[in-house]
């Protein structure tokens, strides 16, 4: 494994990008998953609880399963969504079964997880729901990055990008409609900027040499309309810590 700064160019603020490079996927699993349960564990010593806010799609799911090992007092660990797409938490297509079936497990399987969508529930509740859980604020946030380079549901000329990006609260809906990286999951439920900000600890997981070509272009400019994923290190607070492998 191999670490280093990677700071934008002149245009961009300057927050601290680092950047953890990988040989292998196993190795990439690994130090995620640790990196994650480190910043987990800080909390716990310091406070009651530890929130943590996690991605959906296949690339983190790896990570997810090492990370259900970790020898934490998960029972003081609630751990939320960044988005979702609108599906009941059960559709084999949400996130919140990806969370279940990947990190809620071994010793993981005590945590308190928080699913946005429910049986009954309309997205404007959905929404307000999510808000009134984010009023703790979260500890961690993992991130994805999409070969769009999207973040969250936070899509290249989505309808309510500009609402999204400047909106108080951390939770928004997403209209996706023309947005080819959402696929057929055009309604969804959002993290915002705003809910970004609290967070003392950022990951950015991606993986191959497409994403890694598309990194460097959205570290060197600073339009979030571009590249939406560039609101993970133009978000004022904490640095944000990439894991990358082949």
């Amino acid at each position: 494994m191999s670490d280093h700064d990677a700071r934008p160019e002149d245009g961009a603020p300057r927050t601290r990008v680092h950047m953890h490079s990988y040989e292998s996927q196993t190795q990439w699993t690994w130090g995620a998953a640790v990196a994650i349960s480190s910043a987990l564990a800080r909390d716990l010593q310091q406070q009651p609880r530890a929130r943590l806010l996690l991605s959906g799609g296949s690339t983190p799911a790896p990570v997810y399963e090492a990370l259900s090992k970790a020898p934490l007092e998960w029972d003081r660990v609630d751990v939320a969504l960044v988005d979702e797409r609108w599906l009941l938490p059960d559709d084999p297509d949400s996130n919140s079964r990806l969370i279940r079936e990947s990190l809620l497990r071994n010793n993981a399987a005590n945590a308190r997880f928080e699913s946005i969508t429910r049986p009954g529930r309309s997205i404007e509740e959905a929404v307000n729901a999510a808000n009134l859980h984010a009023q703790a604020p979260p500890g961690v946030i993992v991130l994805g990055m999409g070969e769009d380079g999207h973040t969250a549901s936070l899509f290249p000329r989505m309808q309510n990008l500009d609402a999204a990006l400047a909106a108080r609260s951390a939770y928004v809906p997403a209209d996706a409609t023309g947005c080819p990286g959402a696929g057929k999951f055009l309604r969804r439920i959002t993290l915002t900027p705003a809910g970004l900000a609290p967070a003392h600890t950022r990951l950015l997981l991606i993986r191959g040499e497409t994403k890694r070509k598309l990194l460097d272009r959205v570290l060197d400019g600073s339009d979030p309309h571009e590249y939406p994923a560039r609101v993970a290190f133009l978000t004022p607070g904490a640095p944000l810590h990439i894991h990358w492998c082949p």
